[in-house]
């Protein structure tokens, strides 16, 4: 009896390794792809109120709308990206950029004194102190899947697979 519970088990934990590799990048692709995706939508079906904002350097230098264009159009390009496990690293390094942009122009509390005051600012909900909870999260996602591939359930594993399958190594040069 115990050698069968130690089987199933340790079946079960070569079933997890294999598919929780391509699985749990997979979630946080989607997850990711459908709170950016709602936010682009938004700002195409919204009016422009990037006017009010303060952007850090370089990005303080563009007209707010071209600001606003450049967010709405990677929010809904990435998205679809990440669903399909496309470009995943480029993409995620993308939406890290606007997301530590989002977070030091919209996010970030106006004032603070002392980290018990910012730390207020952990929070969903703005109550005068900031709310990076969020975007902090979105952040630490983005970063998880950019270290780590999209997994196997994705575009970029199969043109991979593709590569190496044809014979050419990503390290190889063609004459």
């Amino acid at each position: 009896m115990q050698k069968k519970i130690l089987s199933i088990i340790n079946t079960f934990h070569h079933w997890l390794q294999w598919h929780g590799a391509g699985y749990a990048p997979l979630m946080l692709r989607l997850l990711l792809a459908y709170e950016f995706l709602e936010a682009g939508l938004e700002k195409l079906n919204g009016d422009n109120w990037f006017a009010e904002l303060m952007f850090p350097f370089p990005f303080n230098l563009l007209p707010p709308d071209i600001n606003w264009g450049l967010s709405m159009g990677l929010e809904i390009i990435a998205p679809i990206a990440l669903i399909l496990g496309f470009a995943t690293r480029f993409f995620c390094a993308a939406l890290m950029v606007l997301t530590i942009i989002a977070i030091a122009a919209v996010h970030w509390p106006a004032e603070w004194h002392t980290l018990a005051e910012l730390w207020k600012g952990y929070a969903i909900s703005d109550q005068g102190y900031g709310n990076f909870k969020l975007p902090l999260m979105y952040l630490f996602m983005l970063t998880s899947i950019f270290l780590s591939g999209a997994g196997h359930l994705s575009l970029d594993a199969w043109l991979d697979g593709r590569k190496h399958f044809n014979g050419h190594s990503t390290t190889e040069q063609t004459p």
